[in-house]
């Protein structure tokens, strides 16, 4: 009886040293599929692109609107009722022509009230001097007799200056575009009568992306193609925007001369800058730097892992960045992860 405990504790023994043997085996496994799991998900999945070596274009286009060379609303100096107008829209009119006429019998009376007030005014003061060498005046009223001269005087030359000239004339050569009151209205001072614009040569407007912006320069020749006459027509850039705007571009002005009138503004036009292009230029992606294009820092993969390097670079060409030093033909660089990289991160590149 006692031999058969003794065998079965021996038994039980066996079973739990077994049992933890095969426990321990297990959780080495588990130990080694776990190291396994963390090593790769240490490595940084990114996308990649290799730098190369191609000839670029120097062309690129812009859209834009063509704007009148001079646009003005011809107004009136004066107030007044409007009592004729010369000209239609479509009229053309040269600098200094009388567009318009308002009516002068009300200024005429303002002008000959004061003129009235000033010859009365004289005639006292004559009378005044007169009397003063006899004693029949004081010199206090003599005094008063001349300052009401000078008053009057003051008054006339007001109304004269006020009255001005009752004929509206254009300030600058064009086609009346629009006229803005019609004959009988009254009007005041500053009012505009017609909108006169001036197309004898055109401002192609566009806006020049920051990028490309440093290619072009005031005097530079330019085609221009309309959108409806599909015509190429040469223009020179007369105006870079010393600033962006809102949207890191650089306003641009084309003049474009247009004697026949056959563009009009407000048409929709295209500028092909021309550039000579450069051949065996090493480019990269634009979207290969970390932070912006000017801190010339990207992730070179060696070796699987990602080496953030410092390039030096050249031209922007949009989309495309040249590469001056710092880099080979054939490197591969990180082009999309990079926010989740430092220097030597182990990388696993997408397909």
């Amino acid at each position: 009886m006692k031999k058969k405990s003794i065998i079965t504790i021996v038994a039980l023994v066996g079973v739990a040293v077994a049992f933890f043997l095969i426990l321990q085996n297990n959780k080495n496994k588990n130990e080694a599929e776990l190291e396994i799991v963390a090593q790769k998900n240490t490595e940084v999945s990114v996308r990649t692109a290799n730098v190369t070596s191609e000839n670029i274009s120097g062309q690129f286009t812009v859209n834009g609107t063509f704007e009148p060379e001079t646009r003005a609303n011809i107004s009136a100096e004066m107030g007044g009722q409007i009592v004729e107008i010369y000209v239609e829209e479509g009229s053309e009119v040269k600098k200094g022509q009388v567009v318009a006429k308002l009516s002068g019998d009300k200024i005429n009376v303002n002008v000959n009230n004061a003129k009235a007030n000033l010859d009365n005014a004289e005639s006292t003061l004559s009378r005044y001097e007169a009397a003063f060498q006899t004693g029949g005046v004081t010199a206090v009223q003599l005094d008063q007799a001349r300052l009401q001269v000078q008053n009057a005087r003051a008054q006339y030359k007001s109304a004269q200056l006020s009255s001005g000239d009752t004929n509206v004339r254009s300030k600058i050569s064009g086609i009346v575009n629009k006229k803005m009151v019609e004959e009988g209205m009254v009007v005041g001072a500053g009012t505009p009568i017609i909108e006169v614009v001036n197309i004898s040569s055109l401002e192609l407007r566009v806006e020049v992306d920051e990028a490309l912006v440093s290619r072009v320069q005031i005097g530079d020749t330019v085609n221009v193609v309309p959108s409806v006459t599909k015509d190429t027509i040469k223009g020179k850039i007369s105006f870079i925007a010393p600033a962006s705007n809102g949207a890191l571009k650089f306003p641009v002005e084309i003049t474009v001369e247009n004697e026949n009138g056959q563009r009009k503004a407000g048409m929709y036009a295209t500028a092909v800058f021309n550039e000579t292009g450069n051949d065996n230029v090493l480019t990269i992606p634009r979207e290969a730097f970390v932070g912006s294009v000017s801190d010339n820092k990207i992730f070179v993969v060696e070796n699987g892992t990602a080496q953030l390097k410092e390039i030096q670079t050249g031209i922007n060409y949009g989309d495309k960045v040249q590469v001056t030093a710092g880099l080979n033909e054939g490197d591969v660089v990180v082009t999309s992860g990079q926010i989740n990289l430092t220097d030597n991160t182990a990388v696993n590149i997408l397909k």
